[in-house]
């Protein structure tokens, strides 16, 4: 076959990563979107219920973005196996990706209801904090099926089928809206129950989706050649351990970005009410728009870890660097957007006056670190196609937590900054994380090409 043109070579790996990612986008976006519905309905309801959610989600967030980080190694591993034609051995590989999601959601469950003491320990208003352990002790029923689905999704994302992952999440918001109506207000005969109803209902959309990915993966013949239901295998500790020394890290390398966040809105949580639930409108709106670089990022994975897969270093590169400057581009477009239009955007989340004018100013932050957030969401992802996965784990521990929360917590309580010091110390921690994971992907791949030269 004729070498492709370098610039037709281009156009090749832009659309191909679109086609891939915007089914995952969409899905991100959905998925997000149950959050994003519950603060809006929240915020209906009064500041409390909506500081509640703030503080909760949050909690639940850093337990779930841990198990999430983990189970990113299957998508990692998947398209490798199926990129080097080794298809036979994918489906007893994602039996066994499934126990370790059931061993994960027996310690999220546990960990998301023996909650109380992190309120308790930074001095959360004991309202809030009730109520927010009420939302965990609910949405905590819905651990097992989210973290069992999640081994699907990234199974299926693996073999480059990523459309499953938008019909889920179009599921889980359909799903979700009318849910939230009923337990949240008190509809059709249920009692109200504001913040608590979120998390039922929360944890029934879990098992809703679960349930129809997997008669999805079923049903549909594409996936007969993985054979992934063709038997029950048993829990095999090799093959899980194995699985677990390249997922850790990713892990806590997902959890400590999470982490940043988690933390910002848990110390924002110490100066009352009002700044919480401003941080919860603010930080809310900037995580919906990151749903799109997570997307790119599950993409660019898949394509990187196919070219892997296949011995071909140089489209793995191409494919990174194509993802990444995609991913930036949003940025700069989500930037944008929260610089012209912010008081529009909070006016969707909150019709309380002071905690609007708060947003608004927290948006502006939220915009300046758009580029650096959508650029090492991406690197990371092409890392995790390369299957390198404990320096970046290594940076996200200089990055979020050695640079960027204790900078923001020295601007917040000692240099008074308010929660706009939270906010500063964001975008330096995500700045140098940009930096390294960019930086470390470009150097791994220019030594493999090296090798082969």
């Amino acid at each position: 076959m004729a070498p492709i043109p370098e610039n037709q070579g281009l156009r090749h790996d832009v659309i191909r990563t679109l086609v891939l990612a915007g089914p995952l986008v969409v899905g991100q976006l959905t998925s997000f979107g149950m959050n994003f519905v519950d603060t809006v309905m929240a915020g209906r309801i009064g500041t409390v219920d909506l500081a509640a959610i703030a503080v909760g989600s949050s909690i639940w967030a850093a337990g779930f973005l841990f198990v999430l980080g983990v189970l990113l190694a299957v998508s990692a591993t998947v398209s490798q196996l199926d990129g080097a034609g080794r298809r036979h051995q994918v489906g007893e590989f994602t039996r066994q990706a499934i126990w370790l999601s059931l061993m994960l959601a027996v310690v999220l469950f546990l960990a998301v209801r023996s909650a109380g003491w992190i309120m308790g320990a930074i001095d959360v208003e004991a309202q809030v904090a009730e109520l927010s352990m009420d939302y965990l002790r609910a949405i905590s029923w819905g651990a097992p099926a989210l973290c069992a689905m999640m081994a699907l999704r990234f199974f299926s994302e693996g073999t480059g089928y990523t459309r499953p992952t938008m019909y889920v999440g179009l599921l889980g918001i359909a799903c979700n809206v009318p849910l939230n109506y009923v337990l949240m207000f008190g509809k059709l005969g249920v009692p109200a129950m504001g913040a608590v109803g979120a998390g039922w209902a929360t944890a029934i959309v879990f098992w809703l989706q679960l349930f129809a990915l997997t008669a999805w993966i079923a049903w549909r013949p594409r996936y007969a050649p993985f054979a992934l239901f063709a038997r029950l295998s048993r829990p095999n500790a090799r093959e899980i351990l194995s699985l677990l020394r390249l997922g850790l890290p990713i892990g806590v390398m997902v959890f400590l970005e999470g982490g940043l966040f988690v933390g910002t809105a848990l110390l924002i949580g110490t100066l009352g009410a009002l700044p919480v639930a401003a941080h919860q409108v603010a930080m809310n709106y900037a995580g919906l728009m990151f749903m799109v670089p997570v997307g790119l990022s599950g993409a660019i994975t898949v394509r990187v870890g196919n070219a892997i897969g296949r011995g071909d270093v140089l489209g793995a590169r191409r494919a990174g660097l194509v993802g990444m400057g995609l991913a930036t581009c949003f940025g700069l477009v989500s930037a944008t957007v929260m610089l012209t239009v912010p008081e529009w955007i909070v006016g969707f989340y909150t019709s309380e006056a002071e905690v609007a004018s708060l947003a608004v100013s927290l948006l502006f932050f939220a915009a300046i670190f758009q580029l650096a957030d959508c650029l090492q969401a991406s690197a990371a992802g092409a890392l995790r196609g390369l299957k390198d996965t404990r320096m970046p784990m290594v940076y996200s521990i200089i990055a979020y937590w050695a640079i960027g929360l204790s900078c923001g917590w020295f601007l917040t309580f000692r240099m008074e900054f308010g929660p706009e010091g939270m906010w500063i110390g964001i975008i330096t921690g995500l700045s140098v994380a940009a930096v390294l994971l960019s930086h470390r992907f470009l150097r791994i791949t220019q030594q493999r090409l090296r090798l082969i030269r």
